[in-house]
Parts: structure tokens; C-alpha cells; sequence
């Protein structure tokens, strides 16, 4: 993989020639003051300063001056010590709330290349829709895909010189609300020929897939022959779209062939055997239950799950084994 195969991949690069096929979204240069305070951990935890009076987290105490076990005691060494200097850009946040309104009042972001999406338990929505800066900042600062943006980018390519991209870019999507994680899908390229589809959300049986899987795939192939193949000029990548209930497809992001992107139902090895000009397109989805990927994706650190006895996520496990075994039932019934 080449480096600039890496940089067509960036969102600000490809999207103003399939703007068309996408989903409205408005950038932002960051400024170097900003990246610098993304990947800062010498000190705590802060949020901007925010010149609009906008608060990431409305329904949590953060004025924790004003909390009784906060008060420092006289004559000690931490009463001398000045308060903490927030973080602010005002100029950012003025310009990043003008793009969100014209997109209708709420967006997801993303950097270059990702979205936080390891982040949306720490928001107050539980997903990534964002109203203003102080949402961004709180899912970036508190996301680890990010890393990848911001230090790790051209780690897999053979003529690595760059350590960072030269800029980086908010981008600013319209947030659907409405959208059904069943229905988007990952697209493999190799020598510009599509050689595999997958499942994008890999971790649910969604039996509507099941019955509609050939219908899919012809969609997803035709979308690909009359928009994606002469136009996007890497030969090897990945590219996600989303499948809308009116049958029409819709672009989502490029990523490169290997490097850090995900297989999800293939595997590397397998893709790579795969002759786009022989072998049949085969579109990989989730068939039962049995068939899940392993994994529980749950938008939340392991650290934070309740799993004793009678907690809700206990009540979660012994429904799935409830289930997956008259699963089982059946299918002996069936046999």
C-alpha cells in the first residue's frame, strides 16, 4: 500500500467528486492549536471554554468547585495553586455551529479518515450525534480510533515518509436518526474489480438480510459499475454504502484495501485469493444466530458492564442463550 493510496481514502479528497452520491457534509481545516489539545495528556480532562454557553454533558456537575468534598482545606499546598486555564476556540466554534445549523441541527463527525466510533458511550446521547464543539470534543478526546488519524495513518504503506497528515479536516455530516445499521455494507476492490460485500454491522442476525440478500447485492454491484469503479483511481480499497428503504444505494466512506480497515465476514486471505473475473460476487451476511461474529459491540468499555447476577446485561446473556438454544431446538426438529 502506497501513501497515496492512503490519502485518496481521506474524506476532504474523495467527496467533491461523489458529493452527489453522499451524504451533505460541510468541512473544517483544524487548526494546529486544536490537534495539539486532541492529543495533549499531560494534564486533566477539559472541555473548551465554550463563547456560545453550549455544555457537552447539560445533566453532569461540572462546576466541581462548587461540590462539597472539592473544598480545599486552609494553608494547604493545593490552595496556593491557580485555577485551570480551559481550553477555548471561539472562532472554531462559531464556525462549526453556523455548518450544523444548515445541516439541520445535528451532525456526526469524523476526522480525516475516522469517526469516533468507540466513543458514544461517553456521550450523553449514546451515539455520535453532535450539536456543537463541545460534543466533538468530547467524543474525540475520548476516543482511541482516533490514534489511527492522528499518529498511525501511513503505518502500513511500503514508502512511508509521512508521519501525519500536512492538515487535518472536521467533517461535519447530516445526522439520520433513522438509519438501520442492517443496511450498510462493506464493498471489496481488488484490481478494480469488486470481489466481495460483507455485512457491515457483524455482530447482529438481522433476518430481513436473509431474504433479501440477492436483491442487495445486485443493487450494491450495479451502484459500483455505474459510479465507483472509473472513478475512484486506486485499484485496491474498500468503500461502505448504505442500502435506503427506497432501494436506492448510497455512498458512505472509502478505505484502503488491508492496513487498518476491517474484513468483518472475510478474511484478508481470503480476499486476496478471490479472481474478481472468476469467481461469482458473493455478498457475506450474519445467516442466524449461531453465525455471529464474536464480539459484544455495545459502544461501551468492558470496564463498565454489570454482569453479576441479576443485572441487566445478566438478564441480556441468559436471553441470547435462551434463545440461541430454541434455535437449536428447532433446527433438530427441522433436520
Amino acid at each position: 500500500m502506497k501513501e497515496e493510496e492512503v490519502n485518496r481514502c481521506q474524506i476532504q479528497n474523495w467527496y467533491p467528486k461523489f458529493k452527489s452520491l453522499t451524504i451533505k457534509t460541510k468541512f473544517h481545516q483544524l487548526p494546529e492549536p486544536f490537534i495539539s489539545y486532541l492529543t495533549d495528556d499531560s494534564g486533566p480532562f477539559l472541555l473548551p471554554n465554550s463563547v456560545t454557553n453550549e455544555d457537552a454533558m447539560p445533566n453532569r456537575v461540572h462546576n466541581f468547585e462548587e461540590e462539597d468534598d472539592f473544598h480545599v482545606p486552609e494553608g494547604s499546598d493545593d490552595e496556593a495553586k491557580p485555577p485551570l486555564k480551559l481550553p477555548s476556540f471561539p472562532q472554531l466554534e462559531i464556525e462549526i455551529k453556523e455548518s450544523i445549523v444548515t445541516l439541520g441541527g445535528a451532525i456526526f463527525p469524523k476526522l480525516n479518515w475516522s469517526a469516533p466510533k468507540d466513543a458514544a458511550w461517553i456521550s450523553p446521547s449514546q451515539n455520535l450525534s453532535c450539536t456543537c464543539l463541545n460534543e466533538i470534543a468530547l467524543l474525540f478526546r475520548s476516543s482511541d480510533s482516533l490514534i489511527h488519524d492522528l499518529w498511525n495513518a501511513y503505518d502500513s504503506c511500503t514508502d512511508k515518509i509521512s508521519s501525519r497528515p500536512q492538515s487535518f479536516f472536521l467533517a461535519l455530516r447530516k445526522w439520520y436518526p433513522s438509519l438501520k445499521p442492517e443496511m450498510e455494507f462493506r464493498c471489496f476492490v481488488k484490481s478494480n474489480e469488486l470481489v466481495g460485500i460483507s455485512q457491515r454491522e457483524v455482530t447482529t442476525f438481522y433476518p430481513v438480510l436473509v431474504n433479501e440478500k440477492d436483491l442487495l447485492k445486485g443493487l450494491i454491484e450495479e451502484f459500483f459499475e455505474d459510479n465507483i469503479r472509473l472513478e475512484f483511481e486506486s485499484e485496491n480499497y474498500t468503500f461502505d454504502v448504505y442500502v435506503t428503504k427506497e432501494r436506492k444505494v448510497k455512498l458512505i466512506d472509502f478505505n484502503t484495501w488491508f492496513g487498518s480497515t476491517l474484513p468483518l465476514m472475510y478474511t484478508w486471505e481470503e480476499l486476496e485469493e478471490i479472481n474478481g473475473e472468476c469467481d461469482e460476487l458473493e455478498l457475506r451476511i450474519v445467516e442466524s444466530r449461531r453465525s455471529v461474529l464474536p464480539g459484544l459491540k455495545t459502544a461501551v468499555p468492558y470496564d463498565y458492564l454489570d454482569v453479576s447476577s441479576g443485572s441487566g446485561w445478566d438478564q441480556v446473556f441468559k436471553k441470547a442463550e435462551e434463545e440461541f438454544e430454541n434455535e437449536n431446538q428447532w433446527l433438530d426438529e427441522v433436520a
